[in-house]
Formats: C-alpha cells, structure tokens, sequence
C-alpha cells in the first residue's frame, strides 16, 4: 500500500513494471528476469503491436487482458499502475515512449541506444532533468563479473599505470547477417549507425576503464563484403530457391536457422518467426527478409569498423567491430606500463602478465601469466543463447540494480544514480557519434 506521500513501506511488495517491447530484449531479457526474481519484480502490463508476442508474454506473467496493449501511446495514455516502464522498442522508437514515462514521473529501464541522432539524445536528457523519473541505460557491461574484474585489475595497478587498449568487438559471421544485414539494425535509417547499435556499451565500458573522457576519435570503416558484387555464382534470391552456392556458403539462411539453431526457441529464431516448428522456419525463411541472400538486401551499415579513440589522460584505445568473427565475444589486451592483462569475454579467460614474472620470449616459448577467471568453451548454439539474452551475466545485474534503485526511491530512501545511469552514458553516445562523423568526412574529430 502507497501512503500520502507516494512511499511504499519497504518488502510489502515487488517492483510493478510496464515491457514496451515484447521481443528478444523486453521478453527474453527483462521480464525473463522478473520470473526468476518474483519477489523483486512483476510484470503487470505490456505493450507490443504483435498480438501473439503481446499474449505470449501476457500469458507468462498472467497480464490481464485489460493491460496487454498494441503500442506505447495506448499504454501510456495515463500513469498506470506500474513503478517502473522498460523501453525495449526498435532504435527508432526510443525517444517518444521515454519522453512520455518521464512526463508521467516514471523510472525507465532504456535500452541502448538511447536514440539515434545527437539531437533526439538531447531531447531525453533535457526531460530527465525535468521529470522527478530516471533514465537507466542498458549497458550492460558495466554489471558483468567480466569487466568489473578488469576494472579491479586495474585499481589494484596489477599491470602499473593503464597506456593503451587493444579491443575488438567478434560479432561473428551469423550474428550480423542476423541483425546487421537481413535483420532490424541493417539500414541506418530504420535504425542506427552499426557502432552506435552494436557498440555503445563497448565504447561506455572502454571508458570505464581508463577512467577518463574521450577527446578524440578517427574511424574507418564501410560495407565491404555484403554487396551484389560479391554474390557466388549460381546464387538466388533467397537461399530457399535452389542456390547452387548454399553447401560452400557460411551465410546460407536454411543451415544456420533450421539446422545450426534447431534446438534454439528463443532469440534469434522467435525474432524471425512465432512459429519456431520446422515449417514455421521455413515459412519465414521464404516470406521474410532472414530467408534473403545476404549479398542481395537493401543493407547499407558498415560491416568492419576499425575506430582509436585518444582518452584525456593520454590512454588511446583501438576499437574494432567486425562481421567477420567465428566466435561471438569480446576480446581485449589491456597494455600497462608494468604489465599487460590478455581477456575474452565469451570464455571469460582473463590472464594477467606482469613483467617482473614474465621473462623475454627470445626463443618463441610462451610466458605463464596468471589464470584469473575460469575457462569455458562455447558451441554455436551456445553462443546463440549468450549473445541474445545474457551478456556474461549483465543483463541480470542490470535488472538486479534497476529494481532494487527504484525500490529504494519509493521507499522514500536516498539513493545515487546508477552505474549506468543517462548522465554517465551520455559520452558513449557522443564519441559514437563523432566516430560515425570521422568515418563519413575521413576527419579526426575533437570532443
């Protein structure tokens, strides 16, 4: 029960919230979590223009009919009873959902990015500072186990003091052909630019790390591989139309979602089709874009982006995303003046080498650093799940510190802004944004 204040007395009940978006991230993601932490989090309304995604989800967090609405503006045309709203809708759908929770004095959990263009950004910052409601971002690697060991490695000067980052984004070779080339995010336009959509955490953790702004960017990069040109001969339309390449193709759509993925239920074959059954895959591979010939689509978002990045305390930074990955996951050498720290996030290895104990590799046998983490292998399928719905942990940290910050204000307690809070992700957006601008007019950009 909320008192005259708006309190709610602490532990008498879980966080109440509004899923704008019932697709990988809002329903695999977020309210995933919510059933696995009843007693924290409710989803009690949803919001998704797909009726069986909408009921789906409705039926799973036994949402009455009455809160299952077909979009935002239905769902947002009063306060509502919710706590809280998560704003899990396409890139382009960001900004007017978000200004109306704010309005309403709601804590939205916004996915990334926040919007995108400079502008529309501005716009969600100016309400934020309005709206006696938050803006979390979903950056989730600033909750993962992963990077906060860096982090620590970091603060305890294990490799002295920080000089330069070797980073690279594998998004592997089926993942962007899912989303960057048949998928949500393949046109600028109807989306973002690839870094700003695949990257923007990335560049928010790199600068978590060095623990200072950025000041500099210049990026390179473009759509070098999906184009027309570069098709096999013999190939079709579609990889269901007898494509004389698809036994030596890795992009042939049947193998990856029929047979590759044919235990997955989840994202990304629930992104493609409701109907995961065999012949509902093979209907959408022949009606839908995911079915198409990757060297034949209308995409046009870089494919390889290569961007070095010169922090305020003199750290520089390269920064890799590329397509043309095997594995999915986050790979990094962290160069210090006493040490370096080798890490993959998809394994979660991170070996620390400091160079009081590594002696000179003058005859080719390698050094023994320190084993920090535990090693793991992953399959596709594997990979598939981590890449759709976990992010080493991260999204169930984010969601963790979401409902317990939101929580505590309705309890009425003093509680500082997040980690990833609107604030604190604002740069991200800004360098990703001058590297796009870098990119484009082949210019050094100063922030």
């Amino acid at each position: 029960m909320i008192d005259v204040t708006g309190r709610v007395p602490s532990g008498t009940r879980p966080l109440r919230l509004l899923v704008l978006g019932a697709g990988g991230r809002g329903a695999h993601a977020y309210a995933r979590w919510c059933l696995e932490h009843p007693t924290e989090a409710q989803v009690v309304a949803v919001a998704d223009p797909d009726l069986e995604r909408r009921d789906r989800l409705g039926e799973t967090h036994a949402v009455p009919h009455s809160r299952r609405f077909t979009g935002w503006r239905q769902a947002l045309s009063a306060p509502g009873p919710w706590d809280g709203v998560i704003v899990a809708t396409p890139d382009r759908d960001h900004v007017e959902p978000t200004l109306r929770a704010l309005e309403l004095g709601r804590h939205v959990l916004l996915e990334k990015p926040i919007a995108p263009t400079p502008e529309e950004v501005q716009r969600i910052t100016a309400a934020a500072r309005r709206s006696s409601g938050t803006v979390t971002v979903a950056h989730v690697l600033r909750y993962t186990p992963f990077f906060r060991t860096l982090r620590r490695l970091l603060d305890e000067g294990r490799i002295g003091q920080l000089q330069g980052i070797s980073h690279i984004e594998n998004v592997a070779y089926w993942h962007f052909a899912h989303s960057y080339v048949r998928g949500n995010w393949h046109r600028a336009d109807r989306s973002s630019p690839m870094l700003l959509a695949k990257a923007c955490h990335d560049i928010d953790i790199l600068r978590w790390l060095v623990g200072a702004p950025c000041v500099a960017v210049a990026s390179f990069g473009e759509r070098r591989h999906f184009r027309a040109e570069h098709a096999p001969k013999g190939s079709t339309e579609r990889c269901t139309d007898g494509c004389a390449a698809a036994d030596t193709c890795p992009y042939n759509a049947e193998r990856l979602y029929v047979d590759q993925l044919a235990t997955v239920n989840g994202p990304p074959v629930t992104v493609i089709t409701n109907d995961t059954s065999v012949a509902g895959r093979r209907h959408a591979l022949r009606t839908t874009d995911y079915g198409r010939c990757v060297y034949r689509m209308d995409n046009d978002v870089v494919d390889h982006q290569t961007s070095t990045l010169l922090f305020g305390n003199g750290v520089t930074v390269s920064l890799v995303v590329s397509a043309f990955t095997a594995q999915n996951t986050r790979t990094l050498v962290l160069m210090g003046s006493h040490g370096q720290i080798t890490a993959d996030m998809g394994s979660g290895r991170i070996e620390v080498a400091p160079f009081l104990e590594t002696p000179p590799q003058v005859d080719g046998r390698r050094a023994n650093p320190t084993l920090e983490v535990g090693v793991g292998a992953q399959g596709v399928t594997e990979e598939v799940t981590e890449a759709f719905t976990g992010h080493g942990g991260g999204d169930s940290g984010l969601m963790s510190d979401f409902v317990q910050r939101v929580r505590r204000r309705l309890h009425g307690d003093e509680v500082g802004d997040a980690p990833s809070s609107l604030a604190e992700s604002l740069e991200s957006h800004l360098v990703a944004f001058a590297a796009e601008r870098s990119r484009r007019n082949r210019t050094v950009e100063e922030l």
